[in-house]
């Protein structure tokens, strides 16, 4: 039993976003800078992404219980191994880590975080069926975690971190389109305004596809613009051609589950480059 919700808790984490949204707030401060920042800044940024966004993803699951029990009946929640109660206090736990991190930082990283986590709730809440306005919110918070690494150095309006965040947003606002026309089925049962449900599964995904080729241009710019060399250069050209052949599948897709993996391919791909491009930082 106790194994059970240990994996149940790991489940409803989905510890490989959260960690994306950390590895966000660091590179934010990296690309600041210019350099690594002291480690504890380090640990703290993190821990800030991490928490705040595990937060809002374990929330996803309680407001999404109905339709969960049509688009993934395995979850946690519906499949009754992890009750609503408990759900919410693991919830309130990691929100109170993530904001008593960014109090660490000062008051700016605080401030933005409650913006952070004030996003998230909203859209579980209350716009979570009201289609690309609840997916520009959620790209949005994925772009502020850029911006909080560059307040943690003192240097929120660097071009370049601005660069990245853009990037982020775009990848991230392709891929909520995506994942709604994947879940077109549990969606109909809330009513939800998605793109997908509004004008077709085809048209949400021919719009996501161009997100992501908007995405790919300006990974680019940051070579263009004499900011990074050619170590980035061929690291992003790697990364790209994944997201490419992944899209491609993307649109190939006949069921939601070849949809939902190749959509996992451009999200690990794009959490695999963020890691190898601290790799690079780290060693040039």
């Amino acid at each position: 039993m106790l194994l059970q919700k240990i994996k149940a808790v790991y489940q409803i984490f989905r510890p490989e976003l959260p960690l994306a949204a950390g590895v966000c707030v660091i590179l934010g401060s990296i690309v600041a800078l210019g350099r690594f920042p002291p480690i504890q800044q380090l640990i703290l940024g993190f821990m800030c992404g991490f928490f705040i966004s595990g937060s809002a993803i374990i929330m996803n699951d309680y407001f999404d219980l109905d339709v969960d029990r049509i688009n993934a009946p395995d979850r946690p929640l519906p499949a009754g191994i992890l009750s609503l109660s408990e759900a919410v206090g693991l919830a309130a736990t990691t929100m109170f880590i993530g904001l008593a991190a960014a109090l660490m930082l000062g008051l700016a990283a605080f401030m933005l975080c409650v913006v952070f986590a004030s996003i998230g709730l909203v859209y579980n809440w209350k716009f979570k069926e009201s289609g690309f306005l609840g997916n520009l919110m959620v790209s949005s918070n994925v772009g502020i975690t850029f911006i909080l690494g560059g307040i943690i150095v003192g240097d929120p309006w660097n071009a370049m971190v601005w660069m990245f965040a853009l990037i982020a947003f775009f990848i991230d606002l392709g891929e909520e389109i995506a994942g709604d026309a994947m879940d077109m089925e549990g969606d109909k049962k809330r009513d939800s305004q998605s793109i997908a449900i509004r004008c077709g599964k085809s048209f949400a995904l021919a719009i996501s596809a161009g997100l992501f080729g908007v995405a790919i241009l300006l990974s680019l710019a940051p070579v263009f613009l004499g900011w990074l060399g050619t170590g980035y250069l061929g690291l992003v050209l790697i990364i790209d051609i994944i997201v490419i052949l992944c899209t491609i599948r993307l649109l190939k897709s006949r069921t939601p589950e070849e949809g939902r993996l190749a959509m996992r391919g451009i999200y690990m791909s794009a959490l695999v480059g963020m890691l190898a491009f601290l790799l690079y930082r780290l060693i040039v």
